[in-house]
């Protein structure tokens, strides 16, 4: 397995470097973005953990439009780092289909444990994708993870809002306990319950006429979430 870590701590970076290293990882370090840019070009990898606060240049500010500009020409899982944890800044990272988000201070066992369960996840977790999901006037495409209703053009759906979506349509019309998803979404090792209501409510953005008075994702307070609950 192949990770590139970019950090513009040099200190951590190598550190994580090390880290992976002893884990059986081949790694990569870029310290700015161009870098990064060249070795991602250069050398494909499997996982790639980035750093949000790193000095931009033009066209691309900081690690968040690194990742878009990655996201824009490969699916590759990508792990956040960084020591925002504002509400908008989750949301961000998970609209810009980042495959998990670790607040600094971090160990770096528990890097490892979070890169395992996203590359678990992403090779052999996936379900048969063969076939899109109907219910009513409503298809969901997890293949090309593409959501339609009423005919409305198609919405292109993030990763983990097309593993939300699709988990909660395998049960429509159950509440599913908030633990179970969260599982379900990010492994064992990652999510936690303030990142899946950042991500329903990303969703929600994309499947509701109304997100503001969801119909179709909702919630019951203290237990989890549902989809088509009351229909």
């Amino acid at each position: 397995m192949k990770a590139l870590i970019v950090d513009d701590d040099r200190t951590l970076a190598d550190l994580l470097s090390f880290t992976l290293r002893r884990s059986g990882f081949e790694s990569y370090v870029a310290f700015d973005i161009p870098s990064a840019i060249q070795l991602f070009e250069k050398q494909p990898v499997d996982i790639i953990v980035l750093d949000v606060n790193l000095p931009g240049q033009p066209g691309i500010r900081d690690g968040f439009d690194l990742c878009r500009h990655i996201r824009r020409t490969s699916e590759v899982p990508i792990i956040l780092l960084t020591v925002r944890d504002d509400e908008e800044d989750i949301l961000n990272g998970l609209n810009l289909g980042a495959d998990d988000y670790i607040l600094k201070p971090f160990s770096p066992r528990q890097l490892v444990a979070r890169i395992q369960t996203v590359l678990r996840r992403s090779t052999n977790g996936k379900t048969n994708l063969n076939e899109p999901y109907i219910y009513e006037d409503i298809t969901f495409d997890p293949s090309q993870r593409e959501f339609s209703h009423e005919g409305q053009p198609p919405q292109t759906l993030t990763q983990l809002e097309s593993r939300l979506l699709e988990y909660l349509m395998l049960n429509p019309g159950q509440v599913l306990p908030a633990e179970n998803i969260i599982t379900h979404v990010w492994g064992t090792e990652g999510g936690n319950s303030e990142m899946l209501r950042q991500l329903v409510r990303r969703l929600r953005t994309k499947i509701e006429s109304d997100p503001g008075n969801p119909v179709l994702l909702q919630n019951i307070a203290g237990i989890g979430y549902g989809f088509a609950i009351n229909q």
